[in-house]
């Protein structure tokens, strides 16, 4: 342990890099100047040659030694523990009060009970419990009220904007997104949701990877998906929070990993397209006289290639692919690209179905973020799913929720949901190719069926 003597009061920062052969952290000032440092070796295994493990639990232990050590230095010096969205409303107001959102989703918060102080006691954190935890939160906030008397003199000087407008409690960013689409007016699109409760609707945040937000005015346990948190996103209302660890990555990683994708490259360069709307020309090319989803009746995807978040929840599970043949042509490589981005729908709907078993009743979906700009994303969506897909006016439906919370902070709207439906748009309506619908279900039972395999596959080899 060392340390750079006496400083003057001013805030502290924590840095913690875990290596490969041991865990480091660093007490840091706002100057950038190192004044702690402590370090902790991690232990490592060879049970044959060229295959190396190590323990989480040796490592966590490792980091939890490590970040005490220097808690001898400014721990005890430490005003507020914030969470990033709650950081910047403070640097914008001055106010310390923290988002339900971050605080329930992130911090263990219970909208219902507050802190639990057997949690922190457990993890030997249990001095921030003092003073009524003033140091991690004891003012909570629900998303869209107003802090303190708006914007410092000094931050509007910094950000260009008139002292005291309103600021609002935040949002995490994918709740945001929910926030900027869930609650759009849909009369006059035909729509069976337009007659049902907002909770009919399910928000799916979707790029390089996706969230599933539904949300109900009674709190539903789901398996595998996260929550009910109350008034995590929408005031009132609880959230359960669905997601699928990599989607438009996996997209980019099987594509870039083809053989033809230099190819596809030159081609789409060559006509000034992206390459994925070469793709999906190129797919409309070769189907023929077929519906395009059908090019993929002999090859299948499982796509849980970084583990499945939900609704299995199972980080051990690994992607599968059936049916692949000797070809490397653009051809291969389009159909490759269809059927894995119909193995991200069906996650979908695995995600819906298992919702809808606990308790929710979806109807509609409304998607929003990169791969929502991809048409066969979102055909594929509401073909395997058999619902209708909502999509937004504004591409940008993260950027439309933040700017909700801030009209609602304004008093411009008397509620969240009053801005929701107010400055929520429609911009197209995707409905479901109904005459398709036994295809999909034929491979839905292939792709649950896939992971019943993987499962076997791992017992046979796990076996004695």
């Amino acid at each position: 342990m060392m340390s750079g003597g006496d400083q003057e009061p001013g805030h502290y920062y924590v840095g913690i890099d875990v290596g490969t052969g041991s865990v480091r952290a660093a007490l840091v000032d706002q100057r950038g100047l190192l004044l702690a440092f402590a370090e902790q070796p991690i232990k490592k295994w060879e049970p044959q040659f060229n295959h190396h493990e190590q323990s989480s639990e040796d490592i966590w232990a490792a980091c939890c030694l490590v970040t005490k050590n220097l808690r001898e230095i400014c721990w005890d010096k430490a005003g507020h523990f914030f969470d990033l969205p709650d950081f910047l409303s403070w640097k914008a107001t001055g106010v310390t009060a923290r988002s339900l959102c971050s605080l329930v989703c992130k911090w263990t918060y219970s909208a219902e009970k507050g802190w639990d102080d057997s949690f922190w006691k457990m993890i030997g954190l249990e001095d921030l419990i003092d003073d009524t935890y003033s140091k991690i939160g004891n003012l909570v906030l629900p998303p869209g009220a107003s802090l303190g008397t708006g914007l410092l003199p000094e931050a509007a000087r910094e950000l260009g904007l008139p002292s005291g407008i309103a600021v609002a409690a935040s949002l995490i960013d994918a709740h945001a997104g929910g926030l900027g689409v869930i609650g759009a007016d849909v009369r006059g699109h035909g729509l069976t949701c337009e007659g049902q409760p907002v909770t009919s609707r399910l928000a799916v945040i979707c790029g390089t990877s996706s969230c599933h937000m539904g949300i109900s005015k009674d709190p539903i346990f789901v398996p595998g998906v996260w929550g009910p948190y109350f008034s995590a996103m929408v005031p009132g209302f609880w959230l359960n929070e669905g997601g699928q660890s990599v989607t438009g990555k996996l997209i980019d990683h099987m594509v870039q990993g083809h053989p033809a994708f230099p190819e596809l490259q030159a081609k789409a360069t060559a006509r000034c397209q992206s390459i994925y709307a070469y793709l999906n020309s190129h797919l409309d090319l070769i189907k023929k006289a077929q519906p395009v989803g059908f090019l993929t009746v002999d090859l299948h995807v499982w796509p849980d290639f970084h583990g499945n978040r939900s609704p299995l929840a199972d980080l051990t599970l690994k992607g599968m692919v059936t049916g692949l043949t000797l070809s490397q042509d653009l051809d291969d490589l389009a159909i490759l690209y269809l059927a894995t981005v119909q193995a991200i729908a069906f996650g979908t709907r695995f995600i819906i179905e298992t919702m809808e078993a606990a308790g929710h009743s979806l109807r509609t979906l409304f998607l929003c973020g990169g791969l929502s700009k991809n048409p066969l994303f979102v055909q594929m969506h509401a073909d395997i799913t058999g619902m209708p897909v909502v999509l937004s006016q504004e591409v940008e439906s993260v950027l439309v929720g933040a700017a909700i919370l801030g009209a609602c902070a304004s008093g411009d709207f008397t509620s969240v949901q009053e801005a929701m439906a107010r400055m929520s748009n429609v911009g197209k309506v995707v409905f479901p190719e109904r005459a398709d619908k036994k295809y999909y279900d034929k491979k839905y039972q292939v792709f649950l069926r896939m992971v019943e395999h993987q499962k076997e596959y791992s017992s046979i080899m796990n076996g004695s």
